[in-house]
């Protein structure tokens, strides 16, 4: 899933858990307000940019499992929230790159009290051997749009495979557009498993790039 259509307006409302003043990209979901949260866990999430690739990791552990994701994990007593997504790119994929934060994430699950900030970083080049961890498979795709019929090209983006809120927020992350999200997910017994049921993601006025979407 892809997004193909650029919705851009200002919001008129105040999102719980994102700074305000920002304009409304896109919005959707079925419950009429957001849930509640009594706290807030701070994690970090960063993805790798290279000759137009972007490296993405298989989930082989643990919440998420079987999902790609980017790099990251909990930011420890102490840590910032850079030193963290260094860290954890290290420990997570085997290599360091100079991060730069590009966005915010804020999530909550139903039947959780804490709600979760992921910060965003990307990182253009990188030094050291990409590796595989005991909780990741780091995995090269098309950081563009491509039909390549060569062997060799990087797959396309699976974003079937992503969360299910990913798509929404991808061509921002690709693009080097700045942005800021929340959803949230609620458990679906039928297919037990969780699903979003309300989500906004929106930029700073003005900072959408027309190659985004």
């Amino acid at each position: 899933m892809f997004l193909t259509t650029k919705v851009l307006m200002m919001s008129t409302q105040s999102i719980p858990g994102l700074e305000k003043d920002l304009c409304e990209v896109i919005v959707g979901g079925t419950s009429p307000t957001w849930m509640a949260y009594t706290d807030i866990k701070f994690y970090t999430n960063a993805f790798i940019f290279h000759e137009k690739k972007i490296l993405l990791g298989y989930k082989k552990r643990g919440f998420g499992l079987h999902k790609y994701n980017g790099f990251g994990g909990k930011i420890e007593p102490g840590e910032t929230s850079l030193e963290a997504a260094a860290r954890e790119l290290e420990e997570e994929a085997g290599i360091r790159s100079s991060l730069k934060h590009i966005g915010v994430l804020f999530f909550i699950s139903e039947g959780e009290n804490s709600a979760f900030h992921i910060d965003i970083y990307r990182g253009d080049g990188f030094e050291g051997t990409v590796t595989e961890s005991e909780e990741m498979r780091p995995e090269w795709f098309s950081a563009t749009a491509t039909n390549s019929t060569d062997p060799y090209a990087a797959p396309a983006i699976p974003y079937d495979r992503l969360w299910e809120t990913d798509p929404y927020w991808f061509p921002l992350l690709l693009s080097k557009t700045p942005f800021q999200g929340r959803a949230d997910f609620r458990m679906d017994t039928v297919e037990g498993k969780l699903v979003p049921c309300k989500w906004w993601f929106g930029v700073k006025d003005g900072g959408i790039s027309d190659s985004a979407y």
